[in-house]
């Protein structure tokens, strides 16, 4: 789906101010900070020549094999089946059309767990072992710093769907890491815009310490003050997610008393909102709370007591694929509650299978060579089929995805996010109220 699609179906929904103004992210000239996989806090910069892949001499026409990092347990379990569910789809779909170079695609799939386990390293292991050339994931982008060094080195490529940290877009990658997640420069645009649009005049930012979380946190503080809100009004927390109790910060929280908190985490979030609601700031309670990518699913809504969520708003990158995206997910696991990343996962696989196609080669340097450019500045098109045969007849694509437009930018990530405005009801289940189209 093109741009103007999500535009359109954000206006059509009623949400206010979805085209976001002064879209041009600052990353080229902004920087953060970050926990390191190791816990210990770093700069970030987004202002840096990325690292590009280079072509091999000889090109490798093997079957592709493409193997699964993402959350069969762990902090983010509840975004495995959707992800799942979507590099399956797009692997059916590429071998529905023939596959790539002429030989069906091969899925090797394996769990990420999260930072507490070395689950990411045994799966790399085994999967690198078994000729992997590209890697779908990993979720969290705390576990995809743990093995990219490694999967980089081998010359396998490794495409993120969920990772949004913007401690990848400088990362020394050798130009092997690519996702279709959009980074969190442009979610915290959509996030800030939601609370000022809400009319929130003291904010707490609770976040979980790890680099995608005080990333993302550092990056909202700067857009709501840039949305008007005094520094002074904005109070900023950084958490372990690991602790046995999260009462000193939600405290903190209590004592600053604001009108708005966003909370930046993942399945921690439950105790931290079922907190809130004991000391009478909770969702529930009338206080404006805001989540994120890391903890809007309806999961959340069965790990807290019922209504606990209600009115509970959040961003999560999303486009408006439609029913019939959701339908052939559901055939495929009809156990689905969410369908967080499907479409990216499904994007990450078309994308690596028309680069492999593009290259004339499935070598992972070759297809990390490519990648960038099936996204960009070639005829339109939408599916495996339609942009295969267009590469076929000698002509230069641009997929536009499940996901909508893609334009990567230099660092191998979309220039473009788009965001679900997702509402939690008094049922604990999430609606989706509209989108936000930032970038570009």
């Amino acid at each position: 789906m093109a741009r103007r699609a999500l535009v359109r179906a954000a206006a059509l929904l009623g949400a206010a101010s979805l085209a976001l103004a002064g879209c041009s992210s600052d990353s080229d000239s902004s920087s953060d900070t970050a926990a390191d996989a190791s816990g210990d806090t770093t700069t970030v910069t987004t202002d840096c020549e990325p690292d590009q892949a280079t072509a091999g001499a000889t090109p490798v026409t093997t079957p592709l094999r493409i193997g699964t990092l993402l959350p069969e347990t762990g902090s983010l379990s509840f975004m495995g089946p959707p992800t799942a569910a979507g590099t399956r789809l797009g692997v059916n779909d590429v071998n529905a059309a023939g596959g790539v170079l002429g030989q069906p695609v091969e899925l090797v799939t394996g769990d990420s767990g999260d930072t507490t386990t070395d689950t990411a390293n045994a799966t790399v292991d085994r999967e690198l072992a078994a000729g992997t050339q590209v890697i779908v994931g990993a979720a969290s982008s705390s576990v995809s710093l743990k093995v990219l060094d490694k999967i980089a080195s081998a010359g396998v490529v490794m495409f993120s769907p969920a990772n949004t940290s913007d401690q990848f877009v400088c990362y020394a990658d050798k130009g092997m890491y690519f996702r279709t997640a959009p980074t969190d420069v442009l979610q915290a645009q959509a996030l800030s815009q939601l609370i000022a649009d809400d009319g929130a005049q003291r904010v707490s930012v609770i976040a979980l310490n790890d680099p995608y979380g005080t990333g993302l946190a550092a990056n909202t503080v700067d857009n709501l003050v840039e949305a008007g809100i005094p520094e002074d009004q904005i109070q900023k927390i950084i958490y372990d997610p690991n602790a046995q109790s999260f009462n000193a910060e939600v405290d903190q929280i209590k004592d600053f008393a604001p009108d708005a908190v966003a909370l930046i985490g993942f399945e921690e979030s439950a105790k931290i909102i079922t907190r809130m609601h004991e000391v009478g700031i909770g969702p529930s309670d009338g206080m404006h709370v805001y989540g994120v990518d890391g903890n809007m699913g309806n999961e959340l809504g069965t790990n807290v007591a019922p209504g606990l969520v209600a009115g509970m708003r959040g961003t999560t990158p999303l486009t408006d694929v439609g029913p019939e995206f959701q339908s052939r997910l559901t055939a495929l696991d009809p156990g689905l509650i969410d369908f967080n990343y499907a479409g990216e996962s499904y994007d990450a696989v078309v994308i690596s299978a028309l680069a492999a196609e593009q290259a004339g080669s499935t070598a992972g340097i070759d297809i990390a060579a490519n990648i960038n450019d099936v996204t960009e500045d070639g005829t339109k098109c939408t599916s495996y089929q339609q942009c295969l045969d267009l590469l076929r007849a000698g002509e230069n694509i641009d997929y536009d995805g499940i996901t909508g437009e893609l334009s990567f930018a230099a660092a191998g990530e979309p220039s473009i996010g788009s965001y679900g405005n997702l509402l939690f009801g008094p049922d604990n289940k999430l609606t989706t109220e509209g989108f936000i189209v930032v970038g570009g």
